[in-house]
């Protein structure tokens, strides 16, 4: 299954890549056929050279490129040409021959129709002459030879289909292969449970023995009193009656008429004397039994301390195996994976890109025009998700005219590890990162970051907003991780948790917890190569104890975090913040420890600097503001950086030997041990369903899928 992986990971990113080839071609052949609609000089007769194909129709060409653009299916990778027909002899006149025109790659359509227009020719040129021209009989040999290759090119596509099925075979089979390993997993974790519950009805019934043990013991008590209470009254009695039996015998001349009673009286003593003893022994054998029976439910319950121990310590090696399991799935998974997230368009859309705004009408009027669902509609790009199963594609239509006057339409697909739909909320967005919390946990260093151009919802699908349905990524994975500690401890793991939050602002590092100003303290980026930890020096580190101190932490930040006016967003971020939770464990019992690092990134906006400050015209752009075209450029910068590392990443895997560059920027080198090793990246794509903001999203697309194939390589 592990030989087979790549090869699946590698067939799926090839979608976007095609298409840009099938453009460019359809480009080359619209230019090719604009020359060859130009007029050309007929060759002169009895000049020599290679017969051309007669040009097929016009209709026929703009049906194949139609065809073609509908099309998903990948183009065969041998591209069929023309074949070079032999030169006449040279003893023979040629008659002047059609205009050449140059082959079309995957055009078989056009082929086969250029040879049916020459055999028809060809026959009605026959059938009109009543003997054959000179030469015929060479062009028909020739027209033999040109359909025999043009048959082999068939074949050989077919044969390519052929293979491209046995590929899409074993694909399904990898696909049943991951779906047997997840029902193991979720058989280990039953199994798991099925362990713990047996512990809790062990524990259970040892309390339950615990309680029968102590009424026991008190009814014994209560009875043992009783007993000995009438052996106090009876000996009482027996030295009452021995008392008047002695003052009977002093008077027994004068009490003889009674000696009779007193003897009977006496009988009767001894006899109930002799029960009382008889009573007594009952007693004694009972607490005997009582006893021994004490003794055996001490022996059941060291046997079931014993048994707790024993499951104990199964529950502490089965969380070494869920650790194993779970990193396995993850890699499985991809150690870089790349999320696509489309928010939904706001009513504060309808103002600034509206048809009632200054952007949207050219009319200058900048009142507040409420908008209606028909216009919010209207508003939208042309967006499809046809993945309704493992929701992950996306296809973008646009539609432009051509030089010619005709409407152009173009589909570009992009396939992503998850696609999110606008009507996701940030609790599905979560379910399909939370896992990535408990890698941290596990002592794994986790990196997650949200990139897309400025307004298309980077910094609510990070920080979210005030309702507990709209927290964002940060809050949610701050309390999965304290959570998970929280149930660790019942293993022997203690956990010890800190928190740092800082923005890169030009290549500059600022403390967001800090109590000074910015710009202050110089904060330097130092790696440990022995432990693989970063720090970063003189920056403010909180010992974090809940997840609602996180909560404030964020409100401060988010309050000194540099912002400024663009055209793209009244208070655009204009800087990168990185969260970053620390987390150490150690267990007490196992003698084990681990460290990970859960690094949460806000990228700063990624948009084109004419689109964010205007084209230099007019009174709306901030072309002239040299700070924020510094600003820009430094995000681009970057962002730029970060793709390349990413992008260098995965080629690291066919080549060892290579460079990664993480020191072009403060932000990657700062995220250096967070992106390489064994580490787990996820980047969530942001954009934004308008459709002036088309280009800005296909820019972000095509970065993105460099990211996603890199890690498939």
């Amino acid at each position: 299954m592990a030989s087979r992986l790549p090869r699946l990971r590698s067939s799926s990113p090839t979608m976007p890549a095609q298409s840009t080839t099938s453009l460019k071609r359809k480009a080359i052949a619209e230019e090719d056929e604009e020359e060859h609609d130009q007029p050309r000089k007929l060759p002169a007769v009895g000049v020599t050279g290679p017969i051309r194909p007669p040009k097929p129709l016009q209709t026929n060409r703009t049906a194949t490129n139609l065809s073609k653009s509908s099309s998903n299916v990948p183009k065969s990778l041998t591209v069929p040409r023309a074949p070079n027909l032999t030169t006449r002899p040279t003893g023979i006149r040629g008659t002047s021959a059609p205009p050449s025109q140059p082959s079309v790659p995957n055009r078989p359509t056009a082929s086969r129709t250029a040879a049916t227009g020459g055999r028809v020719a060809a026959s009605r040129s026959v059938s009109g002459s009543s003997r054959p021209a000179p030469g015929r009989g060479g062009d028909d040999k020739r027209f033999a030879d040109f359909q025999a290759k043009l048959d082999s090119l068939e074949s050989a596509q077919a044969a390519e289909a052929a293979r491209f099925d046995s590929e899409r075979t074993k694909v399904l089979e990898l696909q049943e292969n991951q779906k047997a390993m997840s029902q193991q997993l979720a058989a280990a974790k039953d199994l798991e449970l099925k362990g713990r519950a047996e512990l809790n009805i062990a524990s259970d019934e040892i309390a339950n023995l615990k309680k029968k043990h102590a009424r026991e013991t008190t009814d014994l008590e209560i009875d043992l009193q009783k007993k000995d209470r009438l052996l106090r009254e009876a000996n009482e009695d027996l030295r009452i009656c021995r008392s008047d039996l002695e003052r009977e015998r002093e008077t027994v001349s004068s009490l003889k008429a009674t000696l009779s009673q007193q003897s009977n009286a006496q009988l009767t003593l001894t006899t109930e004397n002799q029960s009382l003893q008889a009573q007594n022994t009952a007693l004694r054998t009972e607490v005997d039994a009582y006893s021994r029976k004490v003794s055996e439910l001490n022996l059941l319950l060291e046997s079931a301390e014993r048994r707790a121990a024993e499951l104990r310590g199964e529950a502490m090696e089965s969380e070494a195996v869920r650790r194993k399991l779970h990193n396995m799935v993850q890699e499985l998974k991809g150690n870089i994976r790349v999320f696509c997230r489309v928010r939904p368009v706001l009513s504060s859309d309808a103002s600034n890109y509206g048809p009632g705004s200054a952007s949207g009408s050219g009319s200058g009027s900048n009142s507040p025009v409420p908008a209606s669902a028909e216009d919010l509609e209207a508003m939208k790009a042309e967006m499809s998700f046809p993945d309704r199963r493992d929701h992950k594609e996306i296809v973008l239509r646009s539609s432009s005219e051509s030089a010619t006057g005709q409407e152009r339409v173009e589909n570009y697909n992009f396939s992503f590890d998850r696609v999110f739909e606008p009507d996701c909320t940030q609790a599905e967005v979560f379910e399909e990162i939370s896992m990535l919390s408990q890698s941290c946990i596990d002592g794994y260093n986790v990196c997650i970051f949200a990139y897309g151009q400025t307004g298309s919802g980077k910094s609510f699908t990070m920080e979210g907003g005030l309702t507990e349905t709209t927290q964002g990524m940060i809050p949610r994975a701050v309390e999965k991780v304290f959570r998970v500690a929280e149930d660790l401890k019942s293993k022997g793991w203690e956990y010890k948790i800190e928190g740092q939050f800082l923005e890169i602002y030009n290549e500059t590092i600022n403390d967001l917890l800090g109590k000074g100003d910015f710009d202050k303290k110089k904060h330097d980026i130092k790696h440990d190569p022995k432990t693989g930890s970063t720090r970063v020096t003189d920056l403010t580190v909180m010992p974090l104890q809940s997840p609602s101190q996180v909560r404030s932490l964020l409100a401060v930040a988010q309050s000194r975090r540099s912002v400024a006016a663009t055209l793209m967003n009244e208070r655009s971020s204009r800087s990168h913040s990185v969260f970053t939770l620390r987390i150490s464990g150690t267990n007490a019992s196992t003698g084990e420890n681990c460290e990970g690092c859960l690094n949460l990134v806000d990228l700063a906006g990624s948009e084109r600097i004419n689109v964010s400050f205007g084209n230099g015209f007019g009174t709306g752009g901030s072309s002239n503001d040299k700070d924020r075209l510094k600003e820009t450029q430094s995000i681009n910068r970057s962002l730029s950086a970060l793709g390349d590392v990413i992008a260098a990443l995965g080629e690291k895997g066919e080549k060892s030997d290579k460079h990664i560059p993480y020191r072009n920027s403060k932000l990657t080198y700062l995220l250096q041990n967070s992106l390489s090793g064994n580490s787990k990246t996820l980047m969530v794509l942001n954009l934004s369903p308008l459709a002036a903001h088309l280009n800005e999203s296909l820019t972000s697309l095509r970065f993105a899928t460099k990211a996603s194939v890199s890690h498939l390589l």
